[in-house]
């Protein structure tokens, strides 16, 4: 039954997985910054964008939009620690023997709804939420291996401090 359990948490992971990749492949493709910064332009300075003072108003533009975006971010991403957090304290209290497949799940849902909101900011932002979302599946790999795990969460908090400096420089 153990072997059960673990092929079906690892087709959850491969699956939420595939769904983040699908997610980051297709929000990629989205940028929302021209939509803003077309918006905010008139129809004569968008007309004249190739002038080259045009473009220097555009990047002045857009550091704004990308600042907002940014902020955005960060509430979104601490808004997902915080709510990964009360998730994980629920699933800790099913228990072993199968409670860890529920935390090492939730674990893995968090890390990726961090991923999906870290790619609107700024690099600083999108490198500390990457090493949160790293140290997310580093626990969840953890609880994955044993139903009596207590891995350490000090690099997670690190890595949630080190987001907080970069938040907050933005």
């Amino acid at each position: 039954m153990k072997i059960t359990g673990e092929t079906s948490m690892n087709r959850t992971r491969l699956v939420l997985t595939g769904l983040a990749v699908a997610a980051a492949i297709a929000v990629s493709g989205c940028d929302p910054q021209p939509a803003s910064e077309g918006a905010a332009t008139t129809p004569s300075a968008a007309a004249s964008s190739a002038a080259p003072t045009s473009t220097a108003a555009s990047t002045a533009a857009s550091t704004p939009a990308s600042d907002a975006a940014t902020v955005k971010a960060c509430a979104d991403i601490k808004k997902d620690i915080e709510d990964n957090a009360t998730k994980i304290a629920k699933a800790e209290k099913i228990g072993p023997p199968a409670g860890h497949f529920a935390v090492s799940a939730q674990w893995a849902a968090g890390s990726v709804a961090i991923l999906a909101h870290s790619m609107s900011a700024n690099e600083a932002v999108t490198a500390a939420s990457e090493k949160i979302q790293n140290e997310m599946m580093s626990l969840s790999d953890a609880y994955n291996k044993s139903a009596d795990a207590k891995p350490s969460k000090k690099a997670l908090e690190a890595a949630i401090k080190e987001l907080d400096t970069a938040c907050s420089a933005a």
